[in-house]
């Protein structure tokens, strides 16, 4: 099941962030991650932020952070991994959104392949200033059949 965010969710949801993040980004030092806990903590409560649960377990399995039409992160546990929950919550948002984009590091191959997979395109690449690292600019549009008239 996918909802919204909710207090109690942040000590959970803010555990997978920085699990994640150490081990999609492993060729990023840990103490990047370490060091914007906290702030990441507490915008994620101010942030447009989609949960997906377990029904049986109630356990969140995995979040999509926005902030208008940007993704600013897919984050699921190593365990619910290759399950769906990422197409899930990107499916949840594409429903919401016209378009999205996000940023996704080159090193990320993973993440790239999904994101291309799921209808991204990349539109450029360039350095991130916070770790040097490369990354792209992806973007997804939905798409309108255009309507015409016979004449």
């Amino acid at each position: 099941m996918i909802r919204r965010l909710q207090k109690t969710d942040i000590d959970a949801v803010a555990q997978i962030w920085l699990t994640s993040n150490r081990e999609a980004h492993d060729f990023v030092p840990a103490e990047y991650w370490e060091s914007n806990f906290t702030p990441v903590k507490e915008m994620l409560l101010q942030a447009e932020v989609y949960v997906c649960e377990d029904e049986e377990s109630n356990e969140i399995r995995g979040f999509i952070g926005l902030e208008d039409e940007y993704i600013a992160g897919v984050f699921v546990r190593k365990e619910a991994r290759s399950k769906g929950t990422g197409k899930a919550l990107l499916d949840y948002v594409k429903e919401i959104k016209k378009k999205l984009t996000l940023h996704v590091y080159v090193k990320n191959e993973r993440a790239v392949r999904f994101y291309q997979r799921e209808g991204f395109q990349i539109l450029k690449k360039m350095t991130d200033d916070a770790t040097g690292e490369e990354e792209c600019l992806m973007a997804w549009r939905t798409y309108t059949p255009m309507k015409y008239e016979r004449g």
